[in-house]
């Protein structure tokens, strides 16, 4: 093979040109104590043509989401992105441009930002968004940081936040690695045996900075308690509702019932999946939260000439200003990926919203109504609305089931045990409008088959 390096061959040359005689002398400023003299720990060099060729090998070696019927969802969603989105959002003035901090060459990437932050607003029922923060956990705990920021002073439990028991445990994470240092205190709220939230357990919260719960909850619930939720904390606690965006073109608007701040996983508006990403985050909130707010705030206004304009408005992170007093270290937000957010909504409009939310929920509705007439499968919520996903009891080990699953061409659900450890015979089965009647009729026969084989009275 030939090696198709530029300049190959030509070192001498170049080293003549820059008055030198060796390599060693190209990186004497290096201190002799800091150098590296040991070979490094790598395999023997290759040409580009050799590592193509082995890149390609292990590519191949991958399964595509899209080869295989998938049922694996928890918190991220296979909805369909038009074409359109990814060839817009290739074009040089949203790839390739940086942070508009001089507005008067940056009024189209201003702009798409300002639209952004308007269709969340529109959607989530609140006056006030960003653009944008890194993913829904990083939104979740910026989010109780701020309610920490706004509410303290009056807090009678000052310093303390409550979340759902359900949260799951890589958000928990995430909520407690921002908390953590600030003498932040988490507690958590109990759900009721149906999955919905225990309203008594939530009194508790009362006077606290904030409260965290999600809708639909991460099993998929829909909880038409959470209406009461502001009547019970009071004014002076924030209601942080954590969202699926696309459920809101059939579910209330969070705004609509008392929601302080919304926040959420934006990837299902706009970006595939791709192995976990990219993501990004939604954030929006009412007025009084607007200067507590992280990350970057796109106004709108009228310049010199009378015309509009568009510009950075608020911008309340540690590059900007002094660093005790910025609101938070997100750095860089996801604007190019929520733009993609903003470009598959625009495309959508309302009507389309709806319909792509009523796809996801007939097709979860099918998928529930097929797996609960299986022998052997209980629906440990089977009376509540599902936005989704749903949970399914199995007759022995989940993890057994899905490696069964596996090996019979299926990507089943989450073992829920990663979530909650005494659940070990639960799955978390999601769908998307790219689920189809044949898709839930194939893992519905799959599994069917597998509950037979499991032997009677058999504890997971």
């Amino acid at each position: 093979m030939v090696d198709q390096l530029p300049n190959l061959g030509h070192e001498k040359v170049m080293l003549e040109t820059l008055g030198l005689e060796s390599m060693d002398d190209l990186f004497s400023d290096i201190p002799e104590s800091v150098r590296m003299n040991d070979e490094l720990p790598l395999p023997a060099p290759q040409t580009e043509e050799e590592i193509i060729a082995d890149a390609r090998r292990l590519l191949g070696a991958n399964v595509a989401l899209g080869d295989r019927v998938s049922f694996l969802g928890a918190g991220l969603n296979r909805n369909y992105v038009p074409a359109s989105v990814f060839q817009l959002v290739t074009r040089g003035e949203f790839l390739t441009s940086y942070t508009p901090y001089q507005p008067e060459v940056s009024q189209g990437m201003l702009q798409a930002m300002w639209e952004f932050q308007t269709l969340i607003s529109e959607l989530v029922g609140l006056e006030v968004s960003n653009l944008s923060v890194y993913d829904a956990s990083t939104a979740a705990a910026e989010a109780l940081t701020c309610s920490i920021r706004i509410h303290n002073k009056k807090a009678t439990q000052k310093d303390t936040v409550y979340i759902s028991e359900l949260v799951p445990p890589a958000r928990v994470s995430v909520i407690e690695n921002y908390s953590q240092g600030g003498g932040v205190v988490i507690k958590t709220i109990k759900h009721n045996e149906d999955g919905t939230l225990n309203l008594e357990s939530l009194a508790e919260a009362a006077g606290s900075c904030g409260v965290y719960v999600e809708q639909p909850n991460p099993l998929g619930i829909l909880d038409g308690g959470l209406s009461k939720v502001k009547e019970i904390i009071g004014q002076n606690t924030a209601f942080i509702v954590g969202v699926s965006p696309v459920s809101l073109g059939l579910v209330e608007a969070p705004g609509n019932y008392g929601a302080d701040i919304v926040v959420g996983e934006g990837q299902s508006l706009g970006s595939p999946i791709t192995y976990g990403g990219p993501l990004y985050g939604i954030f929006a909130c009412s007025k009084n939260y607007l200067r507590q707010m992280p990350g970057r705030i796109v106004g709108k206004s009228i310049d010199v000439d009378g015309n509009e304009a568009f510009c950075l408005t608020l911008s309340t992170r540690e590059q900007h200003i002094r660093r005790h007093r910025a609101t938070s270290n997100i750095c860089t937000n996801e604007t190019l990926i929520a733009l993609m957010g903003a470009m598959h909504m625009s495309l959508l409009g309302p009507e389309g919203l709806k319909l792509l939310a009523q796809r996801n929920m007939a097709a979860c509705q099918l998928a529930k109504e097929k797996l609960g007439k299986i022998s052997g499968i209980s629906l440990p919520h089977e009376s509540g609305y599902h936005y989704n996903e749903f949970a399914i009891e199995l007759p022995g080990s989940a993890s057994d089931c899905l490696e069964y699953l596996d090996s019979r061409g299926v990507i089943g659900g989450l073992d829920l045990s990663n979530w909650y450890p005494d659940k070990t015979n639960w799955m978390l089965v999601s769908v998307s409008d790219q689920t189809t009647s044949n898709d839930i009729e194939m893992l519905c026969a799959r599994i069917s088959i597998w509950c037979e084989s499991v032997p009677k009275g058999v504890e997971a």
